[in-house]
Parts: C-alpha cells; structure tokens; sequence
C-alpha cells in the first residue's frame, strides 16, 4: 500500500496491495480520522499535527478490514445508458437514443430524448442535468431564502468529491449535479440546509432550527443522504 502525502512524498506499505491512500494533514484534528473519498474512490487519511509517520502507518494496518470492507461497497462507474431510468428532481424518467432527432436533449413527458451517436449519450445526459440543475437549485435557494429574509447572489453546479453543496457568507451556494439524481424530498433538504447557512455559517442549534423551519421534513432527507449518497457517485 503506498501513502501519498499532500507535498509528493509518499513512503509504502505492504505495496502488493495496490490500492493508494491520500493523507491530509490537519491542524485542527486531535486525533487520527479515516474515510473513504467516494468521488476518487480512495481512502483518505486525516493526520493531526503533531502524528508520527509511524503511528500513521499502524492505524491504517489497524483498520485495513474496514478500508477493504468499505471500498468493497462502493458501487461500480458507470455512464448514462439507452433505456436506462433514473430519478430527475424527484421524476423518474427513462433515456431514450434517439441518433437523428437533432435535437441535443429534450424532455419529453417521462422520456429524456438524446440525439447524435451513442459515444456522446453519457455526456449529453449529464451536462443536461447540470443545466437543469443551476435553473431549479437557484430558483429553489432564491425561494426558501426570501423565506427567512436573506438573498442568494448567485449558485454554481459543480463536480464536487465529497460536499454535496456549500455556501459562502457572500451569498454564493454551490451543489453537486448528481444531487438532482436524488429523491425530491432530498434536494429540498440541501437547499434548505445551504440556504441556512446563509444566516448560520456553522452548524448550532440556532442552524438545525432554520433548516426545520424551511423543510420541516428535513430528517428523511438527511438520513437519505446519508446513507444512499454514496450511490449517486456511480455516475462518472
């Protein structure tokens, strides 16, 4: 196994394992923290300041059976398919090729329609969906936001690794596309909880209440992500 550090060094161990882990120095951990990057489909090593390479290297040989364990979960990369039916902003919705439509892609009742070749389906799905997305996921946090007497400046769809959304104290919300893979109920719980963070920028008490108050509902959605978010990072 090969540790990698932020700086380029890396130093290895048990290499016949093939499988590498990056390791993020912390100054604010006090205490050895590891996850899996479900994006880069790593482990991701967070090491306090004052840690031992050694002490490093034996954690991770600690808790080698839940790496393998957990990374054995992730599920496989794969591209939007012909036939192929997913869930858009809480519609299910089924890819349809359609090679001479001309038409990029269309949303036709419960059919999403895709014209040109088949090699350009999967990335003709998905910036349609990152369209799609900046127009609800605006609309929806400019909603919820007059709600509580704030205003969003602007919201950005990015390809995130491991948040599923962000908010800055100048008004700027960012998501992840796949969110709008995802239950409708799950989308207005991330809308809601950035749109919060637009008058709590932690996550106090005073935080959860705004988030009740704009989704009362709001639990399901967090449970949903937590547990199945993970899944949505199938989609390349």
């Amino acid at each position: 196994m090969k540790i990698t550090l932020l700086t380029g060094k890396t130093f290895d161990i048990k290499e016949e394992l093939g499988i590498d882990i990056k390791v993020v120095p912390s100054r604010s951990l006090h205490k050895l923290v590891l996850k899996i990057d479900n994006k880069e489909r790593i482990p991701v090593l967070s090491v306090p300041k004052f840690c031992s390479r050694r002490r490093a290297v034996s954690f991770v040989n600690e808790n080698m059976g839940w790496i393998m364990t957990t990374m054995a979960k992730l599920p496989p990369i794969k591209e939007f398919e012909n036939g192929e039916k997913i869930s858009l902003f809480g519609e299910n919705v089924v890819i349809a090729h359609s090679p001479d439509a001309r038409c990029g892609v269309r949303k036709e009742n419960d059919l999403l329609i895709v014209s040109g070749g088949a090699e350009f389906l999967h990335r003709r799905v998905r910036d349609f969906i990152k369209k799609q997305a900046k127009t609800v996921l605006l609309s929806e946090s400019v909603s919820m936001a007059q709600k509580i007497g704030c205003k969003v400046n602007d919201v950005t769809i990015k390809d995130t690794k491991s948040r599923w959304g962000s908010c800055s104290g100048l008004g700027n919300i960012n998501y992840s596309w796949r969110i709008a893979l995802a239950p409708s109920y799950v989308i207005k719980y991330l809308v809601a909880h950035e749109v919060s963070h637009l008058l709590h920028q932690d996550h106090s008490s005073d935080f959860w209440k705004c988030v009740e108050e704009l989704y009362p509902e709001w639990k399901n959605g967090h449970d949903w992500l937590k547990k199945y978010g993970k899944t949505l990072y199938k989609y390349k």
